[in-house]
């Protein structure tokens, strides 16, 4: 064997290490992000909860309810339209999908029952939650990363202001209870959109359709949808506040922490409700 032979394989198994090390390192790094990433979620949940509870228990400390008030109606008010107009959409094409194979088994009538079930456990939590997390995720994200490269997050803690307490408590509650206004609204339209199609399309008894319905639907199913949709608007808010103020790079920085919370937020949103639809499943919920 030749000597240049011998350095070509010395240089394919050095290149071959190179690449497994990248490669280690490179995992190694996104494995340490993430556990960082969840470190920094845990403590700013304890903080917003230390916050929440002093400012209903300390008079000195004072409940911004102003605040609330103004990003509820930012938050849950201004999207009630798309979040309508979008579940009415899929309540649409849930019908039309199903209506096919459920008629080649005589069984059209029982559309009601499948749609009921699916938009009050899932689709209407989990479907606003996707709308939300674009809508006011990425703008809560966007507001307080800019917040912070102005220096308008120095300029409270120089006035002994936490911006916890002043800037993330009022967005996180108000993301939350209107999450599950929105949730309510969203299973309304998309019983909505599935009762007038079927009704109006498909030609099934508006009796029928509603007391397949109400048959289907227990007290359980609209609990633990609703119960779905507060975790997820915790998830929405918690991911772009925490996004929000570690943003750096000025304007670049502020692009990249909204497309990462949207991003963030569906991927948790999509997980969150796996996990928890695994334990009601288990549960029998």
């Amino acid at each position: 064997m030749s000597d240049r032979t011998l350095i070509k394989k010395e240089n394919s198994v050095l290149l071959m290490l190179r690449l497994i090390g990248r490669t280690t390192l490179g995992w190694y790094d996104k494995v340490m992000s993430g556990i960082r990433f969840l470190g920094g979620m845990t403590i700013l949940l304890g903080q917003i909860l230390w916050w929440t509870v002093m400012s209903l228990v300390k008079p000195d400390i004072r409940f911004r309810r102003p605040a609330l008030i103004y990003q509820m109606v930012r938050v849950g008010v201004r999207s009630i339209s798309i979040i309508v107009l979008v579940q009415m959409f899929i309540g649409i094409i849930l019908v039309l999908q199903m209506a096919p194979t459920l008629d080649m088994y005589g069984q059209l009538s029982s559309v009601a029952n499948i749609i009921a079930i699916a938009v009050f456990r899932e689709l209407g939590p989990l479907i606003t939650a996707v709308v939300l997390s674009g809508f006011a995720g990425a703008s809560i994200a966007a507001e307080i990363g800019a917040m912070v490269e102005s220096e308008e997050v120095k300029a409270l803690r120089a006035h002994a202001l936490n911006p916890i307490n002043f800037l993330v408590v009022p967005r996180v509650l108000a993301t939350v209870l209107m999450m599950i206004g929105l949730t309510v609204i969203s299973d309304v339209m998309g019983i909505i959109g599935g009762f007038t199609t079927a009704v109006g399309f498909l030609g099934i008894d508006s009796q029928v359709y509603l007391q397949n319905t109400q048959t289907a639907l227990v007290a359980k199913d609209f609990i633990t949808g609703l119960f779905k949709a507060g975790i997820f608007g915790l998830q929405i808010s918690m991911i772009a506040c925490y996004l929000g103020l570690r943003v750096t790079g000025g304007a670049v920085g502020v692009g990249k922490a909204t497309t990462q919370t949207v991003v963030f937020s569906i991927v948790s949103l999509i997980a969150t409700d796996c996990l928890f639809t695994a334990i009601f499943y288990i549960f029998g919920l």
